[in-house]
């Protein structure tokens, strides 16, 4: 070890042919291509990916464990069953016309879970139950 070495200091600089200044600390970046980064990129993205989806699996556990304790409901959450894309302040665009369009509670129900609000026009699962000789009143709720 030299004197310069001892108290810290870096050995002079040395310059090569063109006169650019030679350091023995070149950084990774500058002796790679273009197509070595986005290779890398796409390696850390796939990385990423991995974690994240390892990350959601404990996300959902903790979801669900808090639903049970806490006995939150669908409505408590404010997920009401209206999907698409969130406008300002959380809202679901155009939640007001999909309820209008929901017709309000549940009137008929069959064995599938199919339901009808007993408003517009009966849906196939209720006409060919009716036509099958099933009453109206069958599929009350």
């Amino acid at each position: 070890m030299n004197g310069a070495e001892q108290i810290g200091q870096q050995e002079p600089e040395k310059r090569g042919r063109a006169g650019f200044v030679a350091t023995h600390r070149r950084t990774s970046l500058m002796s790679k291509s273009y197509q070595d980064i986005q290779k890398q990129i796409e390696a850390l993205k796939r990385e990423a990916e991995k974690l994240k989806r390892k990350e959601i699996e404990g996300v959902i556990d903790r979801i669900k464990e808090a639903i049970v304790t806490y006995e939150l409901t669908a409505a408590d959450l404010g997920l009401t069953g209206v999907r698409g894309k969130r406008g300002p302040g959380g809202k679901a665009r155009g939640a007001k016309a999909a309820r209008a369009k929901a017709g309000g509670a549940v009137k008929f129900r069959d064995a599938e879970g199919n339901t009808w609000g007993g408003r517009g026009p009966r849906p196939l699962w209720l006409r060919e139950a009716l036509a099958g000789g099933k009453q109206l009143q069958d599929f009350a709720v």
